[in-house]
């Protein structure tokens, strides 16, 4: 029997459903948190503009998802989830920390390449863009950006051989890392915690406005990646955000992938100099 089969799409749904409330929670009790105690004070006319940009970009970005059917991917990627790697596995425990594993390693991977190649860079950069790091950056992506990711996941569906719900459930999961490690807070133990997992000391690097800097701590949950790879950076960053280009806005956020930081040096060189 296919093992998408086991799992009623209906108990699915609901399950993804509850595991996606309970990742809003934790986003608004983060941004409580955050507010009351703060690891560090940007100035307040940054804050709301970062917090209006990302939650206006999360607003839009899933109505034109909605619009362009991009779920359906999922539910496509569905029928030939039987035929992966891990198709022939029982749906057990086992089963779900594999499909897990490979899950965050795959987003690693994306992650990792999304900096390496300018023209997926060129979208992912909206997410640096921000330079007020908080909770709302986990919402600041490129719509582009989001759909070149989940025909990533689609093929990775096919390739490991996991049902879409279980797919979805361990994305849900990640959402809440994903907010988690962007939350401007101070965690506990956390030198000891990022042996494990991303935290947000490790993921302040990766938002570093210098590129020698931001160019590591790929991980969206497990740490183990960036120290297997090489990536991984222990340090806190003078500044936050893009050093050249700035977006301050959802309209200047989604322009913001059509100008390079190359076009910008070009147009620097061409500008007269003034007399020292």
């Amino acid at each position: 029997m296919n093992p998408v089969e086991q799992i009623p799409a209906n108990s699915g749904m609901v399950a993804n459903e509850v595991l996606f409330g309970l990742a809003m929670l934790a986003f608004i009790a983060l941004l409580l948190i955050e507010k009351a105690k703060p690891y560090r004070l940007f100035p307040q006319k940054i804050y709301k503009e970062s917090f209006v940009t990302n939650t206006t970009a999360f607003l839009v970005n899933n109505v034109i998802l909605t619009v362009l059917r991009a779920s359906s991917l999922f539910l496509v990627a569905q029928q030939f989830s039987g035929y992966g790697l891990l198709s022939g596995l029982s749906e057990t425990p086992l089963k779900w920390f594999l499909a897990f594993a490979f899950f965050d390693l795959a987003i690693y991977g994306w992650h990792f390449y999304s900096h390496k190649y300018e023209w997926l860079w060129r979208f992912h950069k909206v997410h640096h863009s921000d330079k007020c790091f908080n909770v709302s950056t986990g919402f600041r992506f490129h719509v582009f950006d989001l759909l070149l990711e989940i025909l990533y996941k689609c093929v990775f569906v096919v390739v490991i051989g996991v049902n879409a719900y279980l797919v979805l459930s361990i994305e849900i999961i990640e959402l809440f890392f994903i907010f988690f490690h962007h939350a401007n807070i101070s965690v506990p133990k956390e030198n000891l915690l990022s042996q494990v997992i991303i935290t947000p000391s490790l993921h302040r690097t990766h938002h570093s406005t210098l590129r020698q800097e931001h160019d590591s701590n790929y991980g969206i949950v497990l740490s183990l990646w960036d120290r297997l790879f090489g990536t991984r950076k222990e340090l806190v960053p003078e500044h936050i955000g893009l050093d050249l280009i700035e977006a301050e806005n959802f309209i200047q956020l989604f322009s913001l992938a059509f100008i390079t930081e190359r076009k910008i040096m070009k147009l620097f060189r061409w500008l007269p100099k003034g007399r020292r």
